[in-house]
């Protein structure tokens, strides 16, 4: 097979490794523009780029994926298949149509459960103990197309999203040989979704990493480790935003005021009250400073018990 493949963040690497290492003819890559990154703003390649660079492949880098002369090119190729891992566009019906055999998705999770920008993330954050990848035929909706294969893993209860996107993104790239393996030997699989039993896994805001001290302390804790790397849990402290990286369950049934610290432990870190217990938090950054243990920010900073670790509304 004469395969397209499309993919930008480091999630599609597994994947595009995988084709090429077994031997599948990875004709192009096509990926998200090089943008500006740093503080500098230098211009910076995908990571998908990178590799594709690293192999020899033909690499194209639309702005926008249905711009016609892009299309044009990609027709010209005449690809059989299209294989598209966290590509970053939605693909037009003019792109869907192009592969003689279609295009098949790398989707992290097991659909119809999380169709959309952020299903890893939003798997953590909303405490499955399960999740998966799954493979698909892609059709114009949003995640919707029929399944071919899935694979499960279990959520390991002290992963962020970056530990356990790490882990989909190697069981993707073998579910996709696995997928196109099967295709060769024309093992065609379609399994419609349930679309009744569909949940959403929209892209993260800002405003989503707003921790709420109110909260139970289990669905704080799953939300720290969830909407890492961006934009991480936040709190307010003196009116200056501070990004909790780290945090344990203390206690389920402690009283302690959402929002207030209601002890200091400096071996440790610094416990605060929630809506039903005690999170003892364990890693943070102060908004201008750089990422560090509790135990670190306790030498220079005088935390007292009964002080507000929120905003002050």
């Amino acid at each position: 097979m004469n395969i397209v493949f499309m993919g930008t963040p480091e999630f599609a690497l597994p994947s595009l490794n995988a084709l090429v290492e077994h031997g599948y003819n990875v004709m192009a890559v096509v990926t998200q523009p090089d943008r500006p990154k740093g503080r500098k703003r230098i211009p910076t390649p995908p990571p998908v780029k990178v590799v594709a660079q690293k192999y020899g492949i033909r690499i194209y880098q639309p702005e926008k994926i249905k711009d016609e002369a892009f299309v044009n090119q990609l027709k010209a190729l005449r690809p059989d298949l299209i294989a598209v891992v966290a590509y970053g566009q939605i693909l037009p019906s003019s792109v869907l149509r192009i592969p003689a055999i279609g295009c098949i998705n790398v989707h992290a999770s097991l659909l119809p459960k999380y169709r959309g920008a952020a299903p890893i993330q939003w798997a953590i954050i909303k405490g499955e103990t399960r999740t998966g990848v799954t493979t698909m035929w892609m059709d114009e909706g949003m995640d919707t197309g029929d399944i071919f294969l899935q694979k499960d893993v279990d959520i390991n209860p002290e992963w962020t999203s970056v530990d356990l996107s790490e882990v989909l993104a190697r069981l993707g790239g073998q579910l996709l040989v696995e997928t196109l393996d099967k295709i060769k030997s024309g093992n065609i699989i379609r399994i419609p979704q349930n679309h009744a039993e569909a949940t959403y896994a929209p892209m993260l805001r800002k405003e989503d990493g707003r921790i709420d001290w109110r909260s139970k302390t289990e669905d704080i804790y799953n939300l720290i480790r969830g909407i890492q790397p961006w934009p991480g849990a936040y709190t307010m402290r003196n009116g200056v935003e501070v990004k909790i990286w780290g945090a344990r369950i203390y206690s389920i049934d402690g009283k302690g005021a959402p929002g207030r610290i209601v002890g200091v432990d400096k071996t440790r870190g610094v416990l605060i009250g929630t809506g039903d217990g005690i999170l003892m938090i364990t890693e943070l950054q102060e908004a201008g400073r750089k990422r560090m243990k509790a135990t670190d920010y306790l030498v220079g900073h005088a935390l007292n018990e009964g002080e507000l670790f929120a905003d002050e509304n």
